[in-house]
């Protein structure tokens, strides 16, 4: 059996768009020689939708646009996936199966996440339909789990239609998942999975199939569209691709920059530089995302910032082809001072007058931003998000943040796979000691404690789950873990109001991760 596999990147309630795609597709001279063609689940108007998945607007354009494919459907075989009222149960998340201009089979979501269960009801789950001699057991990757546990009857193909968002620490489970299905249903396998960004959530494609004997009959890129046709009945197996997790972090943050602004209808993006490492990283993904000529940064040095700050951020511009600016915040800083002076009343200077430089920073970059109609890009990473080492609607700002979702360590180790083949971001950049430069000799570590030890902990804190006993029996000083618990805690209220972040994480905050404020 010749199965067509689609991997695309679906467009979020744009279920008139998704049609012209996925017309365009089936009339393809590869989907017409295949006796099926798949797609992945919510191929009509996307996910996650949250409450627009409740709005009869949303549900009837994706019933007109089944209505349209199933009329289209003569002599053709497909799998689409889209919200489905049905009278006798209420909306579903439902993959469609449609053949030769009728409905052949409904497939309901069973297992649904937190948000889906506000608006879906719970589905059958997976489904056996004969189709060609075949016995194929259709249904959501979520779903799976009937077929280990023998509630559906053995089929000899099972069919998956996925929307897996990614997940840096694992980000090869779905493989290994489906290599246990395979190997215990001694059945042939093909799972699509969409590919692309919606929102904060990154969907890594890397669909595949596989045969009875767990050979990987083809699989498709990741973070990329793409399609293929494989036969089944193929004796021929591939390499099993499995790029280093660092790579496809990268890819995923590329791929979600460039379509956060695509698909938001936005072009221009700023932010400011530094010549820290965290600028510096996302300056570099925005240029690989969105094109040189796109990105522009501002530098701001202050009486506190050191001549090589402002060198490392230039040679960060020159490296990357992007344009700069350089915006002293010197005068504005001291007519600030100034105009507070009566309101201060004589109060010795503090961390105010840092969060002030700060703040000033921040205005800078949203006035670009406003005044060229770009985007501002935030550069806080996961480790200061974490212990809000950071000022709120200063170095804060932004509307989108791209490594919010990496730990300091992770930076690092991004920005040097990036440096691999040559130096793009500043070596200085990177080894130098992190700095704020809101006083004289300030340093991150005059604050935190050292970003390999708060990394560590926090990881075993917020992604493990870990309490402090358990993370202090691992070897690490309990008072730094106190401090980090209770930073992490305190902040919770900066976090909310937080530009939303790339999502790479299994445990994000905002997303995954949501803690009481008071």
């Amino acid at each position: 059996m010749k199965i067509h596999i689609v991997q695309h990147d679906i467009r979020t309630l744009r279920a008139e768009e998704n049609l012209e795609w996925i017309v365009k597709e089936l009339e393809s001279e590869a989907s017409r020689e295949a006796l099926l063609t798949v797609f992945p689940a919510g191929t009509v108007c996307g996910s996650p939708l949250f409450a627009a998945a409740g709005y009869t607007d949303v549900q009837k354009q994706a019933q007109a646009v089944l209505q349209e494919l199933v009329a289209r459907s003569e002599h053709r075989a497909f799998l689409v996936g889209l919200p489905l009222q049905l009278q006798d149960k209420g909306l579903c998340n439902a993959i469609v199966f449609v053949q030769n201009c009728a409905i052949r089979g409904v497939v309901t979501k069973k297992y649904l996440n937190t948000d889906e269960q506000k608006y879906f009801v719970r589905g059958e789950g997976v489904q056996v339909i004969d189709f060609h001699d075949q016995r194929l057991a259709i249904g959501f990757y979520e779903d799976l789990k009937e077929l280990s546990k023998g509630y559906v009857e053995q089929p000899d193909l099972v069919v998956c239609c996925g929307s897996q968002v990614f997940d840096y620490r694992r980000p090869y489970r779905i493989r290994y998942r489906m290599t246990k299905i395979v190997e215990n249903l001694n059945a042939g396998l093909v799972y699509v999975n969409r590919t692309g960004c919606e929102g904060s959530f990154l969907f890594g494609g890397g669909s595949l199939a596989m045969n009875a004997a767990g050979g990987v009959l083809c699989q498709l890129p990741y973070f990329e569209e793409a399609c293929q046709t494989v036969d089944m009945q193929q004796i021929e197996t591939v390499e099993d691709e499995k790029p280093e997790a660092v790579e496809l972090v990268y890819r995923g943050l590329v791929c979600g920059l460039h379509d956060y602004f695509h698909k938001n209808g936005l072009h221009d993006a700023v932010l400011g530089l530094s010549g820290g490492i965290d600028s510096a990283l996302v300056a570099t993904l925005a240029v690989d995302a969105l094109g040189a000529e796109h990105v522009h940064g501002i530098l701001m040095p202050s009486q506190y910032s050191t001549d090589h700050s402002v060198g490392d951020a230039v040679e960060l511009a020159n490296n990357l082809g992007m344009s700069y600016h350089i915006v002293p915040i010197k005068p504005v800083f001291d007519c600030l001072r100034e105009t507070m002076k009566p309101v201060f009343d004589g109060r010795a200077e503090d961390v105010t007058e840092e969060n002030m430089q700060a703040r000033i920073r921040g205005t800078i970059v949203m006035s670009y931003a406003n005044k060229f109609g770009a985007l501002a890009l935030n550069t806080t990473n996961r480790s200061e998000a974490a212990m809000g080492y950071g000022t709120l609607y200063g170095d804060s700002c932004g509307a989108l943040a791209v490594i919010g979702d990496l730990y300091k360590t992770e930076v690092y180790q991004l920005s040097e796979w990036i440096n691999r083949d040559g130096v793009r971001i500043p070596v200085n950049s990177i080894t130098k000691a992190p700095s704020a430069e809101l006083r004289p000799g300030q340093k991150d570590s005059d604050s935190l404690p050292d970003y390999s030890v708060l990394d560590a902990v926090l990881n075993l804190y917020l992604d493990e789950g870990m309490c402090e006993d358990e993370i202090v029996e691992e070897g690490y000083d309990r008072e730094v873990v106190q401090r980090a618990i209770k930073g992490v805690k305190r902040n919770e209220w900066k976090r909310l109001q937080f530009a939303p972040q790339l999502k790479v994480s299994p445990m994000s905050f905002g997303l995954d991760r949501r803690w009481p404020v008071s």
